[in-house]
């Protein structure tokens, strides 16, 4: 499987030291023997899935089995440092959500190239999926964070439909239907 980086399409354009967020810093802090620009993308990465699975106030174990999947497969860590890193954005995200959500997701804007953002796209709405429905509110959130890396609308509805099965609005209306 491709690394997050490649996966990603990063360069190699280093993110200024002041743009870091103390959320991502104590996450780079657990991933020290990495590149310090691979640990910032994971971080804000791991950070960024945290943000959709606890858009209800909620993650599931599905949602923290699909993030940590994601974070392995595509930081190219082994499992318990997956886990680690998850954990500590699920943490992070807890305390700091309110304030850090932006300045992270921003982050991981100025990481990725703007061809790339699609597929952090298509990972978010994989960690919503992961308990089987994506609720109205997990769905606003990746629109926030879309929205947020510079995606453009169009970009994000042509996204969406490929999870319209699985889109809580979308079993709502069918089932209002059938009755």
């Amino acid at each position: 499987m491709r690394s997050i980086l490649s996966f990603l399409g990063l360069g190699g354009a280093e993110a200024e030291p002041a743009a870091e967020t103390a959320t991502v810093r104590k996450i780079v802090a657990r991933l020290e023997a990495l590149p310090p620009e691979r640990a910032r993308l994971i971080a804000a990465f791991a950070y960024v899935l945290s943000r959709v699975a606890n858009a209800d106030q909620e993650i599931s174990q599905e949602e923290t089995r699909a993030m940590e999947a994601l974070v392995e497969r595509h930081g190219r860590l082994p499992p318990a440092q997956a886990v680690l890193v998850v954990e500590i954005a699920k943490s992070q995200n807890r305390l700091f959500g309110g304030t850090e959500d932006f300045l992270v997701t921003r982050e991981l804007a100025s990481i990725v190239p703007a061809e790339e953002r699609e597929k952090i796209l298509d990972c978010l709405f994989a960690v919503a999926t992961a308990d089987g429905e994506i609720s109205a509110v997990e769905e606003h959130q990746i629109r926030l964070i879309a929205d947020q890396l510079g995606m453009p609308p169009r970009t994000f509805l042509e996204l969406r439909r490929r999870y319209n099965e699985q889109r809580s609005v979308i079993r709502r209306l069918q089932r209002d239907a059938e009755r």
